[in-house]
């Protein structure tokens, strides 16, 4: 955790050490971490010269050694905190300038700096990681099937923002449901804290970061292409925003039952665990074939499941079907 103060593992092991044990000479600092005593010898020397510990030789002639002490956290690092605040604050404004001067300016591709084209696939990449990474309260997404620039499991700014406390609400296209593995990791994102809805149709994959930023394609109907448009702050990132929240309305809301078991809701006693996911999966769009490749069924089980599941609820068709599973509230 100090490495963010500069100091190395090694450093921050010793001196962590020293901390909990004052008083200790080189060679016990080199048995309990294991690291060789010449190692230990240029970290001690590290810290002492920056202040971090103090060394102090020992009176005694039968046991003439040199014993070092960590000096009060407070007082060797709390300047050094408060150098790496001043450090990103300065660094923070210089950003916001470059922006400002960004935004201004323009390019080659952009008009007043609302819009920029990037067409590599490589940059595409990073861009969307970047954009991500720079999230602050709030990620919405529009997903389509057949994502290949940045698979769903292969987004690990994504994650890593859930990790930060930053808000995701996901659009997911029917279809990509039947993508293999799809359900899996919807279930695996959800768990993480993702909020996905499933939508018929979904026009063009989209990402906006917050109200700052969104990715969308350059081209109209190449969703899977890496070529994309990054849009600022404009009246046209608002009717993006717009546009993503009154699909948000329309979409269909993951049904508890096909993420499984949670805290916050419990599935129908009536159903177990495999019955209520078939019922999700089918009800959700899915072909009996798809259903199965999902969930490592057959599909002659899934139709018996389906089977099952109408004459429990007392359904003939599979529109009935559905009917009856909201009256009896099983989704």
């Amino acid at each position: 955790m100090l490495t963010a103060l500069g100091l190395g593992p090694a450093e921050e092991e010793i001196y962590r050490l020293l901390i909990a044990r004052p008083n200790c000479g080189a060679e016990e600092l080199a048995d309990r971490t294991g690291h060789a005593r010449p190692d230990v010898d240029r970290i001690l020397a590290t810290l002492v010269n920056s202040g971090l510990a103090s060394a102090r030789a020992t009176t005694s002639t039968a046991d003439a050694r040199t014993l070092f002490t960590a000096a009060p956290p407070a007082v060797a690092l709390g300047p050094m905190l408060r150098q790496r605040r001043d450090d990103l604050r300065a660094a923070e404004i210089d950003v916001l300038a470059l922006v400002e001067q960004h935004r201004t300016t323009g390019n080659d591709c952009a008009s007043d700096g609302v819009i920029e084209v990037i067409t590599d696939i490589d940059a595409v990449r990073q861009r969307f990681a970047q954009i991500q990474d720079s999230a602050r309260h709030e990620v919405r997404s529009m997903m389509v099937a057949n994502l290949s620039v940045v698979p769903h499991r292969q987004n690990q700014a994504g994650y890593d923002g859930l990790g930060r406390g930053v808000g995701y609400r996901v659009i997911l296209q029917r279809e990509a449901l039947s993508t293999p593995g799809m359900v899996a990791e919807v279930i695996a994102a959800t768990a993480q804290g993702q909020h996905i809805r499933i939508a018929d149709t979904v026009p063009v994959k989209m990402v906006i970061v917050d109200r700052d930023l969104a990715m969308v394609p350059l081209h109209s109907n190449q969703n899977t292409a890496a070529a994309s448009i990054l849009v600022h702050a404009s009246g046209l990132l608002d009717m993006l925003v717009a546009f993503f929240e009154s699909s948000w309305e329309r979409a269909y809301p993951m049904p508890p039952s096909m993420i499984g078991d949670d805290p916050g809701t419990s599935r129908p006693s009536e159903l177990d665990e495999l019955d209520a996911r078939v019922l999700a999966l089918v009800l959700a769009g899915l072909t009996d074939l798809a259903v199965a490749r999902q969930l490592g069924l057959s599909r002659r089980t899934v139709q018996r499941r389906i089977g099952q599941l109408m004459a429990k609820a007392g359904a003939t068709t599979r529109v009935q079907l559905g009917w009856q599973a909201a009256r009896k509230a099983w989704i």
